[in-house]
């Protein structure tokens, strides 16, 4: 082979970089993307934990430290933005450049390194863009309350799909409460029923307006609700955030005595100091807007700016359009994959009409399932399933929250092969329970589309009583395809191993 021989791409699209900049209370962000043929892939994230809002005096001037911290991180952006289209960016500034008496002083030194405009954003505008970069990475089902906690705003967010219906922004954060309540760097709990309290009088004004939506789910943006839901993951809880959690951490934090002793598995050191502040909020939160539960969700404030720049993103179907890039990126066969995923819909329907699934998104979980379950074969087949397990962990799914995420890879895990009921344990009760019917709908269809052809199933029944399915078939048809007739047998002996009951006639 001749070393100087040049190589050609078999193949190019053209692609497009954007940057999206927020430059928040408590840590300033930068996210870049790259969006080839529709498809937006991140390539490059970066966060520096600057707590402007710590260097707010009582006459709300910044002091001098703060700003240095600002415009030595923002150096650091600088390089990186130079490469991206001045068209392709957007940089904003939140709660603290609004609230800054000085905050001129620090806004014209940024623009000069960033070489580029900065836009301090009203509290209305910044909750707008949440919400849509909260509806573009998470597929909402009808009205969703939108809940961000920052550095020095929280905002709250009630919409449906990709439409904000009502809004706002209220000057409490985790870093200001951390100052006003946390200051002396005790946990006590009467710091945190300060906290609390005063939380809870802030909100007092915008109550009705929230609680007179009937909204269908919860859905958390970053910060606390993030650092929550870690804890609870490292903790092995793969659940919502409910208040029986918050008060638990609470009391953790409380037992710590101070923030320089706070340690819980899972939160990290980055998050620690303003950990106790952020979590005051957001039980003041759930109390007072009545909150069950809450995902969390895969986008905030720099998605709603990324996607806000492409137009042509706003109408997809964010989860269609996840499930068609992971089948393509990994080589599976689409049309096998939507052959199991028909086979697992029609019989979800007969099990709809025996079993209630209570509020999980059981569809959604099942859909994405079917389709993916062949992903880990892109490493090999004898263990797709621990395969397609291990990707699945590490591959954002755009338009699921993470609990769904949860779900769809512990199905994938335990499609084939032994039942392992403890991959199960650590969720929520009423997810377990919704999980494990699912997990049996799709170990069948995949048995029955073993062939991979279609027209070949014939109509079948499902009758279900308790633990046992009976599964019944056309006179003569198992014994007309002995393959699945095999495999069938095979599923029987599985379930039974975990104490279910499989009958096929």
């Amino acid at each position: 082979m001749n070393n100087n021989t040049e190589i050609i791409a078999p193949f190019s699209q053209p692609e497009q970089l954007y940057a999206a900049v927020d430059l928040g209370s408590n840590s300033f962000h930068m996210v870049i993307v790259r969006v080839v043929a529709g498809s937006v892939h991140i390539i490059g994230k970066v966060k520096q934990k600057v707590r402007l809002a710590a260097g707010l005096d009582k006459n709300m001037v910044l002091d001098q430290p703060s700003l240095e911290r600002g415009w030595s991180c923002l150096e650091t952006f600088a390089e990186r933005l130079q490469d991206i289209p001045l068209s392709n960016i957007k940089i904003v500034g939140t709660a603290t450049l609004r609230l800054a008496a000085n905050a001129d002083v620090f806004i014209k030194k940024a623009e000069k390194i960033l070489k580029h405009k900065l836009n301090v954003i009203d509290g209305e505008e910044e909750a707008r863009q949440i919400y849509l970069g909260v509806a573009y990475t998470s597929a909402n089902q009808g009205n969703s309350l939108v809940i961000d906690i920052g550095g020095a705003s929280t905002e709250v967010i009630v919409g449906n799909d990709m439409t904000p219906i009502h809004l706002v922004s209220m000057n409490m954060g985790c870093v200001t409460f951390k100052e006003r309540f946390f200051a002396d760097g005790n946990i006590t709990k009467r710091n945190f029923d300060r906290a609390i309290k005063e939380a809870k009088s802030l909100l007092e004004s915008v109550i009705d307006d929230f609680i007179s939506f009937d909204w269908q789910q919860c859905l958390g943006a970053s910060g606390t609700p993030q650092a929550i839901t870690e804890i609870l993951m490292t903790q092995g809880i793969s659940d919502s955030i409910r208040k029986d959690y918050l008060y638990n951490l609470k009391q953790q934090c409380i037992d710590c005595v101070t923030i320089d002793q706070l340690q819980i598995d899972g939160l990290t050191e980055s998050r620690r100091a303003i950990f106790p502040s952020g979590l005051a909020i957001l039980i003041a939160l759930f109390e007072q807007l009545n909150i069950q539960e809450m995902q969390i969700s895969g986008g905030a404030l720099r998605e709603g700016l990324i996607y806000g720049m492409l137009d042509n993103m706003q109408q997809n179907d964010r989860r269609l359009q996840t499930l068609e890039q992971c089948i393509e990126r990994f080589h599976m066969e689409y049309e096998h994959a939507n052959r199991v995923k028909g086979i697992a819909l029609g019989l979800f329907k007969q099990v709809q009409n025996q079993i209630v699934l209570g509020k999980v998104d059981c569809e959604a979980i099942l859909i994405a399932a079917a389709m993916l379950h062949e992903i880990g074969l892109h490493i090999e087949y004898k263990l797709h399933h621990q395969h397609g397990a291990y990707i699945l962990s590490h591959l954002p799914l755009v338009g699921y929250t993470q609990q769904q995420q949860a779900g769809i890879k512990t199905l994938v895990q335990c499609h084939r092969q032994e039942i392992v009921l403890g991959l199960f344990d650590s969720f929520h009760p009423e997810v377990r329970q919704a999980l494990l019917v699912l997990i049996r709908v799709l170990r069948i269809s995949c048995l029955l589309s073993i062939r991979r052809k279609d027209n070949l199933l014939a109509d079948f029944s499902l009758v279900i009583s308790d633990e046992k399915w009976t599964l019944t078939f056309p006179k003569g048809w198992l014994k007309s395809h002995p393959l699945i007739d095999a495999e069938l047998a095979n599923e029987k002996w599985q379930q039974h191993r975990v104490g279910w009951v499989l009958e096929c006639f």
